[in-house]
């Protein structure tokens, strides 16, 4: 892989840190500058022409400044002649704007992806995009990996929690929850919910028996916790005797980390998407599972021309 460059971006350092000594290669040489006039500056400070060169950036918090720092990465790779630019946003901001959920609304995730390919990227990796379907925006390769794997063997490993029940937050996560479950061997409940406005749910009813055992509520993301904390409130409710929160994004936005410590949950386990350092400080509640081999494997198998599939399938916790 000497062709191969992999720069870390400002949301993302850690984790371009930790999938580079997966792979056994010195992290690229970039420069990057906000200006007082928050403009930005991104420079690769060493050759990359006729490289494949990966850029990880997630957009998160603050979502327009990653972006766009992104696509100026990705600009500044194609006029130095890179043979290909791979985008790999762990989060992929605008991911809730999929679809026309009312008159005169944007599809942002498309206008993003539309961004993207404009902008020179030659393929695009994400992880548990909100809606699998945004993959359909991209006229590029886009590869959506699943985390459900990191995250079941995680729990796999915990020889202390007896019988299990995975939980879905509401009825579009059901598809994920199952597929937890299946690697738990657990079965599933699914909490039926109402938004009467954005960021903002109301546990109603459960379905599914959690009298007992030990819950485990998966999502994508949560952000605000507002649907999480009336989750685990429900499930103690109806008879849990712990409850575990799981999710792929941790966004965490706002008095996120105080409404989830306030439920008294078991333990609150994400991945490092979004970099979790400030959030850890003050939630001793937080697991964080990397996705830098997740991320390492695919890297591997793109340069390699081997089966995505089958690099992703073997088992993660041995490493």
């Amino acid at each position: 892989m000497e062709n191969t460059v992999v720069f870390a971006l400002s949301s993302s350092k850690q984790l371009a840190s930790e999938i580079c000594q997966e792979l056994n290669l010195p992290l690229g040489n970039i420069s990057i500058n906000h200006f007082a006039d928050k403009e930005i500056l991104v420079t690769p400070k060493e050759s990359i022409r006729g490289k494949h060169v990966y850029l990880v950036q997630s957009t998160n918090d603050p979502v327009n400044d990653n972006l766009m720092e992104l696509l100026i990465a990705i600009d500044a790779c194609k006029r130095a002649s890179a043979k290909t630019i791979n985008a790999i946003i762990p989060y992929y901001g605008y991911a809730r704007q999929d679809r026309k959920a009312a008159p005169r609304q944007p599809i942002s995730a498309k206008l993003v992806a539309s961004l993207l390919e404009r902008a020179g990227a030659d393929r695009v990796v994400t992880i548990d995009l909100h809606a699998t379907q945004i993959q359909g925006f991209f006229d590029i390769p886009a590869d959506d990996i699943a985390a459900n794997r990191l995250i079941g063997e995680y729990f796999e490993s915990r020889k202390d929690l007896g019988d299990l029940v995975v939980v879905s937050p509401d009825h579009g996560g059901a598809v994920r929850a199952r597929k937890l479950a299946e690697i738990l061997h657990a079965p599933i409940a699914i909490i039926d919910k109402r938004r009467p406005k954005p960021n903002v749910a109301v546990a109603m009813n459960l379905i599914g028996d959690v009298q007992g055992k030990v819950a485990i509520i998966i999502d994508d993301m949560v952000d605000t916790g507002g649907t999480i904390a009336s989750g685990v409130q429900m499930l103690k409710d109806h008879g849990a005797t712990k409850v575990f929160v799981t999710c792929s994004h941790a966004i965490l936005s706002g008095p996120a980390v105080e409404r989830l410590r306030a439920t008294g949950l078991e333990e609150f386990v994400c991945t490092n998407t979004i970099d979790q350092t400030e959030h850890q400080k003050e939630f001793p509640e937080m697991k964080v599972l990397s996705v830098a081999p997740l991320l390492a494997r695919l890297i591997s198998a793109v340069e390699n021309n081997t089966s995505l599939s089958v690099a992703l399938n073997k088992p993660f916790m041995h490493e």
